[in-house]
């Protein structure tokens, strides 16, 4: 997930249901985290989705998507841009990156899922300057969550075992210099990626191996593997940390506009990106291939649903909702919904799951749920604890 700004505690035990995977998929690679529980949850038998939603002063609300009952969590320094894993919320503030806990989140287990419910937290801020890109893991238990500040450069790796146990602790911390760059973790370790170099790191900060990546732009973690964009395709990372497995996919002869973002429904293994104004990428990691689709409408963020129809679901600069199948043809589109937010310049936050999108209008103060495989048909107008100046959903 992502934020777009216009134009421009702990938990359980689980039960195992089956999830909207195949049991000829693999689960993102398992570790000694038992399945995703943690010490002091309680076991659940669903998904637990929520919205959490931070004001312009920084007051965090949560909004339960199950039963509608709101929370209000605490206050954090003013937010200018809010990204998630679907368990953590990360806001950049003055002061670094602040994370709140949602205290939902599922563990992928290839044919079926195991859900957990915590104690919500503020977890704390870690310090840096500028915006920062924040890539997650597949498991909000196991590994690490990547984050680059542009405005230090420091490039630094989070250990998601610590983040569960409601602790800030830093695997690495690494100096660039540069002023863009991306942390996509890898196994226990993460691919870090400047203008000027790109290499693997393990979990103790120590460069393992260097690789070809050309004007690095954009990360993001697949079912299959670790993605980082590149100016001639993007590179995938599988495998453990010391015996990687690096593929180079290269776009196709006369491709159209690179990609510069991916997205995609959590753990699935095709993303998407925007191509241009008028057109998309979709990166399919276990095929190992680009597909292009143009399209009418000038777009400003594309999600990859990679459900059984293919779904593609976009925004356009009018605001409006509009569904794809992966050629590029149009399914639905919406009426105008955060057309205001858009030319006054919030901040808008467009999430989508196994069934909804979700998309946030902090001009009119509320967040709309979506059925894109109904017609772009707004299902409701969820109103937030707190004013959505930042907002995002939770639970995945």
């Amino acid at each position: 997930m992502k934020r777009l700004t216009p134009l421009i505690a702990p938990a359980a035990l689980a039960l195992v249901l089956t999830g909207c995977a195949t049991a000829a998929e693999e689960p993102p690679q398992e570790t000694e985290s038992g399945h995703g529980s943690v010490a002091g949850a309680e076991q659940v038998a669903e998904a637990q989705p929520q919205l959490v939603s931070i004001d312009e002063t920084g007051d965090v609300g949560l909004h339960d998507l199950l039963t509608d009952e709101t929370t209000q969590l605490g206050q954090i320094a003013a937010p200018e841009a809010l990204a998630s894993d679907g368990r953590y919320a990360f806001a950049t503030t003055a002061d670094g990156l602040t994370i709140v806990d949602g205290g939902r989140w599922s563990w992928d287990h290839g044919d079926h899922f195991h859900y957990y419910r915590a104690e919500p937290a503020l977890l704390g801020t870690v310090p840096g300057a500028g915006p920062a890109a924040v890539t997650g893991a597949p498991l909000a238990t196991a590994g690490g969550t990547g984050v680059f500040f542009s405005g230090s450069g420091d490039a630094v790796l989070l250990d998601n075992e610590a983040l569960g146990d409601g602790e800030l602790a830093e695997s690495f911390r690494i100096a660039t210099g540069a002023a863009d760059g991306v942390v996509a973790p890898v196994d226990t370790g993460a691919i870090v990626a400047t203008t000027d170099e790109t290499s693997v790191y393990d979990a103790a900060g120590e460069r393992i191996r260097d690789l070809e990546c050309e004007a690095p732009s954009g990360a993001i973690t697949t079912r299959v593997g670790t993605v980082v964009g590149c100016a001639d395709g993007a590179i995938l990372a599988t495998g453990r940390i010391d015996a990687l497995e690096i593929e180079q996919i290269p776009y196709p002869d006369g491709a159209a506009e690179r990609a510069m973002e991916f997205d995609g429904r959590k753990n699935r293994p095709t993303v998407a990106a925007l191509s241009g104004d008028n057109g998309f990428w979709l990166l399919d990691t276990r095929a190992g291939a680009w597909t292009h689709a143009s399209v009418d409408a000038a777009l400003v963020e594309v999600v990859a649903a990679d459900d059984a129809d293919g779904h593609v679901v976009a925004l356009d600069t009018d605001g409006r909702v509009r569904v794809y199948d992966s050629e590029g043809t149009e399914l639905s589109v919406s009426e105008p919904l955060v057309a205001e937010s858009l030319r006054s310049g919030g901040v808008v936050d467009f999430v989508v799951d196994t069934q909804r999108a979700y998309l946030s209008d902090p001009a009119d103060g509320v967040v709309h749920e979506i059925d894109y495989a109904d017609g772009a048909r707004v299902a409701r107008e969820l109103t937030t604890p707190t004013t959505p100046f930042v907002a995002t959903e939770l639970g995945r």
